[in-house]
């Protein structure tokens, strides 16, 4: 499989890595309620060949990331943190700067969707998720085959 952008290859992954990748690109298209911006590529016909449209992923990614970091509910982070990382890692690789939101987030953090956690417990920061996340889309770009 190969994600592209114009000419480029951005990622080359394995046929299992790409598609369970596309899997959850579907799952949170549906869960922001937006296009991610990739679909069929140069070589129509060829379902390895995806592209990537940097102005649709751009805003996918930068509303991928506000919603991760706004939650709290730690089993959500656990289930969307390596996904969440490996998109930011390709839209970086796309050339787009992706806003991760610092610790001034936590004040912000008010408005952010709230999932009841059961057992409940204390809320991650979300300065300390965004940290995480920064981290974790860097060790993705160096395991992600181009």
């Amino acid at each position: 499989m190969d994600f592209e952008l114009g000419e480029e290859t951005l990622w080359d992954p394995s046929n299992g890595a790409g598609r369970l990748f596309m899997r959850q690109i579907e799952v949170f298209e549906a869960e922001l309620g937006l296009p991610s911006g990739i679909g069929q590529g140069r070589f129509w016909g060829d379902p390895d060949t995806l592209a990537v449209d940097p102005v649709l992923y751009e805003e996918f990614v930068q509303h991928l990331v506000a919603w991760h970091c706004g939650t709290g509910h730690r089993v959500i982070l656990a289930l969307s943190e390596g996904f969440v990382a490996a998109a930011v890692a390709l839209a970086r690789r796309a050339g787009i700067e992706v806003v991760i939101p610092g610790p001034e987030a936590d004040a912000m953090a008010g408005g952010a969707r709230f999932d009841v956690q059961v057992p409940p417990g204390p809320r991650p920061q979300a300065g300390a998720v965004a940290e995480a996340l920064s981290g974790r889309a860097g060790e993705m770009d160096r395991w992600m085959a181009r």
